[in-house]
């Protein structure tokens, strides 16, 4: 499926977004082994501002337990302890079979060439000027030999980026790291929760305040995108986790540098299923549904990346919900875990 739902990706993606009224000043950050304790509490999920797309609303109460849940995104450094230990390849180092490929596509899709039936993976390359912001092929390359390892192709590596968010990670990839750091994946819910830190009703991790304003708070795009970035925040590709201040409950980069996978499914209705009931810790819809990808089955991604702007995504607010196939990862997307507050 990953040379597929690349395609898909390319084709058709749309880097698409509390009642516990707790401020700032109240909130103690409490950490042990790099991850922060998240609270328990009561919010309304979702948006219907001006910014707001169809599957994020209607705007509904979530309860939450409290959980753990890691301060930053994982890095390079910690994913290649995860891969020297148990030998582990991602799905971006791995040829993409096409007769599984088959199977979740439109009946008498042609085989693609041979060339593209190899190990690879999606990698941004900024245009010499204004494109159409539809066509997403514009600024993606499927790259052969692009993995977490060489994050912009083959001729780049992890030197100097050991603490740098690991990417190029399909959601199986960050399913395996997650169990075998005896974590999980963050539920859908969880994360836009955790993101909120405690500030019912915000737009972002840290309040309403414009990212163009003031000190830059997370790494972005800003500019005219994708060919001018103006580099304000000083990173073009990713930062280093931690680069920015973090949100109340001392979590950092929940806006921008990477998308992070939730362990959900994509419901594109989702929000609209569960209309004006209060909800207790959902896990997402038992199913996949995208009407504009009927035939994939797609998983929730949080948070935005560097690439996020205005005029493209806005993916840094902290209702926005973006959707990927499980077996496909990108040079933006990547990932952090959480364990119930029990386990620690």
């Amino acid at each position: 499926m990953k040379l597929f739902n690349a395609f898909v990706f390319l084709l058709f993606m749309g880097v698409f977004l509390g009642c516990q009224q707790t401020s700032q000043s109240s909130i103690e950050v409490i950490e042990k082994e790099g991850m922060v304790y998240i609270p328990a509490g009561t919010f309304y999920m979702g948006s219907d501002g001006a910014q707001a797309r169809e599957d994020e609303s209607p705007v509904h109460q979530v309860s939450v337990d409290a959980f753990w849940m890691d301060k930053t995104e994982v890095t390079n450094a910690q994913f290649a302890a995860f891969v020297a230990a148990t030998g582990y390849t991602t799905t971006a180092e791995t040829a993409p079979n096409w007769e599984e490929i088959k199977k979740s596509l439109p009946p008498n899709t042609p085989k693609p060439h041979d060339s593209l039936l190899q190990a690879a993976s999606l990698v941004f390359i900024p245009t010499q000027g204004p494109v159409n912001l539809n066509d997403y092929g514009a600024w993606w390359e499927w790259k052969s030999k692009a993995n977490w390892r060489h994050p912009e192709g083959p001729e780049s590596s992890l030197e100097g980026k050991e603490n740098h968010p690991v990417v190029h990670i399909s959601w199986f990839d960050a399913n395996a790291y997650a169990e075998w750091a005896g974590k999980r994946l963050p539920s859908e819910a969880e994360w836009e929760w955790a993101a909120r830190g405690g500030k019912s009703g915000s737009k972002y991790p840290w309040g309403e305040e414009a990212l163009d304003e003031g000190t830059p708070k997370a790494n972005i795009w800003e500019g005219a995108f994708p060919y001018e970035n103006k580099v304000r925040d000083q990173f073009f590709y990713t930062a280093p986790v931690a680069a920015f201040a973090p949100n109340p409950y001392g979590l950092y980069d929940m806006a921008g540098n990477v998308w992070e996978w939730c362990t959900d499914w994509y419901d594109f209705n989702y929000y609209k299923s569960i209309g004006d009931q209060k909800i207790n810790n959902p896990m997402g819809p038992e199913k996949s549904y995208d009407p504009y990808l009927p035939y994939t089955a797609q998983k929730v991604m949080r948070g935005g990346s560097f690439l996020c702007n205005d005029s493209y995504c806005a993916g840094y607010r902290v209702a926005s919900r973006m959707k990927s196939s499980p077996d496909t990862g990108l040079q933006h997307t990547g990932f952090r875990c959480v364990k119930p507050a029990s386990d620690q």
